[in-house]
């Protein structure tokens, strides 16, 4: 387990075991998983997975972190787009010294959607999609699809490892283990399974652009 990870359970553990905490740590949920999806790298992940422990142990409402954290993955993707869509070229453009390393990542997410069509919106940056123009429509959907499916695979999982390890063995906290793996393993199988596809499609000439994938 990371040390972030580490840090954000005993933290929500710490918050949710005070009367009245419980609220004070799904609203650090709600903060990290913003963040996270609107551009600031790991900390979604180890906020969802740290809630859902939490939940496993009684502290959290299970259902109450997947709601939260998929509400929040898209508010925070959506924020994402739209500082990409207003200021992503000037940021990219900016002088300095990771301004190479900007624009290779902006050259990465446009072929990726130029090679995965909408689906890039699962590994790309949101602020990527909108500096590439997608459609608006297009990405808040496909945002909202990929925060309910990373909500659903990282908060079932660790809910259901969390009770079986502390001795639950309820069929329902194995079954919770089963979906959250079973989603994990089908969205890994479907992306490679997408990505086989398109290397045996004859590569375009012009690269596509996102808003006519």
């Amino acid at each position: 387990m990371s040390a972030m990870s580490t840090a954000w359970m005993a933290t929500t553990v710490t918050m949710s075991a005070n009367p009245g905490g419980e609220w004070w740590a799904y609203a650090l949920l709600a903060l990290a998983v913003t963040a996270s999806w609107a551009g600031v790298p790991a900390i979604g992940s180890a906020a969802v997975g740290a809630a859902a422990v939490g939940a496993s142990q009684g502290t959290l409402d299970l259902d109450m972190v997947i709601i939260i954290s998929f509400l929040a993955g898209e508010l925070g993707g959506v924020l994402g787009y739209a500082v990409g869509n207003r200021w992503g070229d000037r940021l990219i453009t900016r002088p300095g010294k990771r301004q190479v390393g900007r624009q290779q990542l902006l050259e990465k997410g446009e072929r990726a959607y130029a090679k995965w069509g909408r689906l890039a919106v699962f590994f790309t940056p949101a602020v990527i999609s909108g500096t590439a123009k997608m459609k608006f429509g297009q990405f808040a959907v496909w945002n909202g699809i990929a925060s309910l499916a990373f909500t659903l695979s990282v908060a079932l999982t660790t809910y259901g490892a969390g009770r079986v390890t502390t001795g639950h063995h309820n069929p329902k906290d194995f079954l919770a283990l089963a979906l959250g793996l079973i989603l994990s393993a089908l969205l890994t199988l479907g992306l490679v399974r997408r990505h086989r596809r398109h290397k045996l499609r004859p590569q375009p000439t012009t690269g596509s652009s996102p808003s006519a994938s």
